[in-house]
């Protein structure tokens, strides 16, 4: 029987398309690499009230992700809007619950990474990408950020950090992708796609 092909998971929060369009530039990162593929998803807003008021699939767009949708993959990219120098709330309520994947070590030894959109140059972009990290630590993951062997990070005078790819959407976030941005979040993309296939043959040599 032939194993399945393994994925990569995407998964972001995004209210004006920004953080959005950066996914999609993940997902082609990983999809310019032979073996792996893309999953991309997205997590629902969070009610303030304390009825679910929302459907549970979208009406559009990518559907929302399940705890097995990061149980079984090969590696995971997560992405959000800064809010206040952090992460979405509903990017962190999705992540809260997870502790049953962190009890079983489900995602322990797998490559992670983040990438975040804000409105300013100096939004916060670098602690976001931070917050985001923090839980991909304690889930025993392996984090990859962007190495300077991307010039891109020399050169770009938006969005772009050793952290994580980044981009800045202007106070309307109307403002897209400049080629810097794009660069870097596809190269993200393929990074991650290529620790995936490493570190799975090395966990299946293992187990």
């Amino acid at each position: 029987m032939t194993a399945p092909r393994p994925y990569v998971l995407i998964l972001f929060y995004s209210r004006h398309g920004a953080t959005r369009a950066m996914a999609e530039r993940l997902v082609a990162g990983v999809e310019s690499c032979p073996g792996v593929e893309a999953r991309l998803r997205t997590v629902p807003p969070v009610s303030p009230t304390c009825e679910a008021v929302d459907p549970e699939i979208p009406d559009s767009g990518a559907v929302y992700a399940s705890l097995d949708d990061l149980r079984h993959c090969a590696g995971l990219a997560i992405g959000s809007p800064t809010r206040f120098g952090n992460m979405a709330a509903p990017l962190k309520y999705f992540i809260d619950g997870t502790s049953e994947l962190w009890l079983g070590g489900a995602l322990t030894d797998k490559p992670a990474t983040a990438f975040t959109s804000t409105s300013s140059l100096h939004g916060g972009q670098e602690t976001t990408l931070i917050s985001m990290l923090l839980p991909l630590l304690h889930h025993g993951m392996v984090y990859a950020g962007l190495p300077y062997s991307e010039i891109e990070l020399m050169e770009t005078a938006a969005g772009g950090t050793p952290y994580g790819a980044s981009h800045v959407a202007g106070k309307r976030s109307d403002r897209p992708l400049d080629e810097h941005e794009r660069h870097l979040a596809f190269a993200q993309g393929k990074r991650l796609a290529r620790l995936a296939l490493a570190l799975e043959a090395l966990r299946r040599e293992a187990s």
